[in-house]
Formats: C-alpha cells, structure tokens, sequence
C-alpha cells in the first residue's frame, strides 16, 4: 500500500510538518514524525521547500505605506471637544468656592465681637450674645468647610437653606412690626449670599443620570 499510494500514506505527515513549521499541534508524536521523514525522500523536500517558503513569507519587506501624519495632525481639532467647556466649569466652580470662602470669614468675623465680648445687637443680654456669636461661628465654620471641600455642600444645604428660610420670613416680619432696625436686617444678607453660594455647588456637583444603554432595549420587529 506504501507503494501504490504514496501521496495518501505522507498526506498527515505533510501536514504535520506545516503545522510544526507554524507552530501548531501536528497531531503526531514527534517520534513517529521524525521516524517518517529519515524513511521518506520525498516529505524530506516537501519538508525544505515548506520551510523555504514560510522563511521567505516570514521575512517579505512590508510595502511602502505613504506618511500620513501631517494629513492627520492638520484634519485634527485644535482642542479636544469639551475642553473649553470643562475649563469654564472649572473656573465657575474656582470662583463659587472664593466667594463662598470670603462669605465665611466675614460671618466668622461678625460673630466673634458677640462671642468673645458678650456684646449683642440691640442691648442683648450677655448669654443671648453668647449664643448669636456661637450660632454664628458655627455656621461660618460650615461655609468654609464647604469652601474648601465641595462634595459637601448637599450635605450642609439642609441646614442652612431653612436656617436661611426661617431668618427670612421672621426678619420681614420684624422690620414691619419695627422690632428690628434695616442695618440689621441688612447684616443677614451675608447669610443669605452663603446659602445661594452652597446650593451653587450643591447643584454643580450633583450626579448625572446615566442614559439608558441602547443595546438594553429590544427594538419591535
């Protein structure tokens, strides 16, 4: 049979040295392939003109690919899309954060005359100064937190938008009944200015909602 069909008996062995010759499993013992090629003439120049043929596919020069890097750099943009956008977002919120930053030192330093001296607005007495400086040291003590870290600012706009709210409604409520004098009215405004500053970057730094993925929705037929 080796004899009469010598193509089909070195067929497997052929196509073991190709898969060997691209590094693949030949499906052969290395042995049996080994022992086939020292008996076989014919799969031993079969085996040379594949492994001519693979060297020379393997180190054929690349064709020649025109530059095209001065064509790309000109068709790109001069700044990236959003760019703009970012650095104007960035800068608002730079600027909220200054603002919000000299609101709170001002409140601080409005509060400590009260708090240290015992001094209050109107001849109040001594404890009720106290108290106004202490209440308003701490709230200057959160519009700088907030100043200074963000995130924050959902966090302490509860508090402040109705301690904002209620001041509001009691203090035009006292300026018609002439129970408090206009410079001191006036003075809550800087309260009032913090507040909108912190729902600013409350606002700002809210969480986007994600948009529904389109390949999560089936599409009717």
């Amino acid at each position: 049979m080796r004899d009469d069909h010598p193509l089909v008996q070195c067929t497997p062995y052929r196509e073991a040295v190709s898969a060997r010759l691209d590094g693949e499993p030949t499906g052969l013992a290395p042995t049996e392939l080994d022992a086939h090629l020292r008996a076989c003439a014919g799969c031993v120049a079969w085996a040379r003109q594949a492994e001519l043929v693979t060297r020379r596919a393997r180190l054929a020069p690349a064709p020649a690919v025109p530059d095209l890097t001065a064509a790309v750099l000109t068709a790109l943009p001069r700044a990236l899309p959003g760019t703009a956008a970012a650095a104007r977002a960035r800068l608002t919120t730079a600027a909220l954060r200054l603002g919000l930053l000299a609101v709170g030192v001002a409140q601080a330093a409005a509060a400590w005359p009260a708090l240290v001296a015992g001094t209050g607005a109107m001849s109040a007495p001594v404890h009720v100064a106290h108290e106004t400086g202490a209440w308003g040291l701490g709230t200057a003590a959160a519009l700088l937190a907030v100043a200074a870290a963000p995130r924050l600012a959902a966090g302490a706009l509860p508090f402040l938008g109705t301690l904002v709210v209620t001041l509001a409604v009691l203090t035009v409520a006292d300026l018609r009944a002439g129970h408090v004098p206009a410079d001191r009215a006036a003075a809550h405004l800087l309260l009032l200015a913090g507040a909108a500053l912190v729902a600013a970057l409350a606002w700002r730094g809210r969480r986007r909602r994600p948009l529904p993925a389109l390949g999560r929705q089936r599409v009717p037929a």
